[in-house]
């Protein structure tokens, strides 16, 4: 008798403790939990594995890109069988490399990017460099956070074209930045990624960020994932990241997104 009731007692211990469980992760929060910012930063930061994106555009494959972090390579050194060093990443701060090419609208060449961001230990941006290629033009940007600049340049055919300093105050100002680099086809710049025209004296919104934990279906499986929301002047983006910090799907105004190939699978 007794060991019928220790049995039947595990038995609905066991039953109490998954329904518990399943109810905290699909039931009690009503699907879409809100999560602090930073929380999903640090997990972007310190993803182990690189993440691999196709871009589109209106449903249209129009690129690729390849989203990485420092820690994801520096992981990948280390012995499977041994955990890396203890608090390696407080040493060496962190790094974000973002690499690929991309068709946009009526161009026939495709634009190729490579671009890096350093961050010290403390999460904070201290470098920034990024090539973007065609066969008209080469375009790149330097920053370093302690000069409060950026330095751009452009250049054809190796001669530049245009190379100049960017104060940060500058860059608050999108309309007077992207008309100083792109002169008479501004207008038409913007409107190739249906943008609102910018008026000489508009000013840069500050990005307000909102995270969540929510659902997302990739393949056949509904699975969780942090998603980050904003706004740019006036154009929702938001970016899918999984629970260990890959990028999944990004969505970005004019009809462009980058995302795994296992979202888009039946």
């Amino acid at each position: 008798m007794t060991a019928r009731l220790t049995l039947l007692g595990i038995t609905a211990f066991w039953l109490t403790m998954n329904a518990w469980l399943w109810r905290t992760e699909y039931g009690a929060r009503g699907g879409d939990t809100p999560v602090p910012v930073q929380l999903v930063w640090r997990k972007i930061l310190t993803a182990p594995d690189a993440s691999s994106l196709s871009v589109y555009e209106a449903g249209n494959r129009m690129g690729y890109c390849e989203f990485s972090t420092g820690v994801g390579q520096q992981m990948a050194t280390f012995d499977e069988d041994k955990p890396p060093p203890e608090g390696y990443t407080t040493r060496t701060g962190y790094q974000l490399h973002l690499a690929g090419n991309v068709a946009l609208g009526d161009f026939t060449n495709r634009l190729k990017f490579d671009g890096r961001v350093q961050f010290n230990p403390a999460h904070q941006w201290q470098e920034v460099n990024l090539r973007i290629t065609s066969h008209l033009a080469v375009i790149e940007i330097q920053s370093l956070a302690t000069n409060q600049a950026a330095h751009v340049k452009f250049s054809n055919d190796g001669a530049s074209v245009l190379e100049r300093d960017f104060s940060f105050a500058e860059l608050q100002n999108p309309g007077a930045l992207v008309r100083a680099l792109t002169g008479n086809v501004a207008d038409g710049f913007l409107g190739a990624f249906d943008l609102p025209g910018l008026a000489p004296d508009a000013t840069a919104q500050k990005l307000e960020w909102d995270a969540r934990r929510t659902r997302v279906r990739i393949g056949t499986e509904a699975v969780p994932v942090y998603r980050l929301e904003t706004s740019v002047l006036g154009h929702a983006v938001s970016v899918d990241v999984s629970t260990l910090g890959e990028i999944l799907c990004v969505e970005l105004p004019g009809g462009i997104s980058a995302r795994i190939d296992e979202w888009s699978k039946p």
